[in-house]
């Protein structure tokens, strides 16, 4: 017997429909990916924090 046989996988994506729901997963499974992407980023030596920043107009001072 395997540790994660077909029977098991099913058992845990029911308790987790029924603990979180439909809508919910989705959202969770995103955020679970992007934490992977930036321990990989991480351990690459990346900055992800200067590749997202955007200019807002709205934060310029206004002359």
């Amino acid at each position: 017997m395997g540790l994660l046989e077909p029977q098991h996988i099913i058992l845990i994506v029911l308790a987790l429909l029924l603990f979180f729901g439909g809508k919910k997963i989705p959202e969770l499974m995103r955020g679970l990916g992007k934490g992977v992407k930036e321990f990989k980023d991480a351990q690459n030596g990346e900055s992800s924090s200067s590749a997202t920043t955007t200019d807002h107009p709205e934060d310029k001072p206004k002359v």
